[in-house]
């Protein structure tokens, strides 16, 4: 067994484990490993076969992957997780122009949390030196950029480090959140979907964003285009019950934009 692995599984009989973070875990393995069985997710969460079943089930029910009866293997809608380096290139300008736009929805003193990846951190990179914030913060890379802002106050969010895009996540980050209560979320996503919801490629990721949704007052997306009618591995939250507003370009179709403002979300092109 790979190193990394054993260690982790050590580690998971250490946790006083909930439901959600067994199953976060299940998807986990499935995502490296490929096929897993009954008896053996049993044994690794300590747990019966029948709340594995359960567990199992829930995943589908959810749309994550599907699973024929003898053994298990995932079939993940839309799984691509991007390394962070690759996504830098990719509709910059549309990026930037987006990051300039979302400046002017920030206040003076505001209290904000800004999730990962590269249009977040083009918004970062564009918040004048001398503003005024608290900014909560999922990414190092984002952190560091705000380090030479001597105005800005950065609570970095602690956990198992994500390489990808150098972000943090796990149960640490999500108990970390439980504490902090902020005016406005600055999010981005991997996919856009009016009937799925917002998604990204990472189920642990897709946990924390939604734990970040639930600690502010307005929850801004930021996101080009092409990231919409796209789903991807991990579901953050429905689009009308949780997203105030979306930030975009102009190549987004007229038709989606009009759906979108049709259920009450915001949206400003650029």
């Amino acid at each position: 067994m790979d190193l990394v692995i054993l260690i982790k599984e050590i580690i998971i009989f250490s946790i006083n484990m909930n439901t959600t973070e067994r199953q976060h875990l299940i998807l986990e393995r499935l995502q490296n490993g490929g096929h897993l069985d009954e008896e053996e997710l049993a044994k690794l969460f300590d747990v019966s076969t029948r709340t594995i079943r359960k567990d199992l089930k829930k995943l589908e029910e959810l749309g994550l992957f599907h699973f024929p009866q003898m053994g298990y293997n995932s079939t993940l809608s839309n799984f691509n997780d991007t390394p962070f380096l690759g996504n830098e290139i990719v509709n910059i300008e549309e990026k930037q122009k987006i990051a300039q736009r979302a400046i002017h929805f920030l206040n003076e003193d505001d209290a904000i949390i800004l999730g990962a990846g590269t249009t977040i951190l083009a918004f970062a990179q564009a918040i004048p030196k001398n503003f005024q914030l608290t900014v909560l913060s999922a990414a190092m890379d984002i952190s560091m950029e705000l380090i030479s802002k001597p105005k800005i106050e950065i609570v970095q969010l602690g956990g198992l480090v994500r390489r990808r895009n150098a972000s943090v996540l796990g149960p640490h980050a999500v108990e970390m959140m439980r504490h902090f209560a902020c005016n406005k979320l600055f999010l981005s996503a991997d996919g856009i979907s009016l009937e799925y919801g917002l998604s990204t490629s990472n189920l642990m990721e897709a946990h924390l964003s939604s734990r970040m949704i639930r600690s502010v007052q307005k929850t801004i997306i930021l996101a080009d285009s092409s990231k919409f009618n796209k789903r991807s591995f991990g579901k953050i939250c429905e689009l009308v019950e949780d997203i105030d507003q979306i930030i975009t370009d102009q190549k987004l179709s007229t038709h989606i934009f009009h759906q979108l403002e049709d259920k009450g979300i915001e949206v400003t092109l650029v």
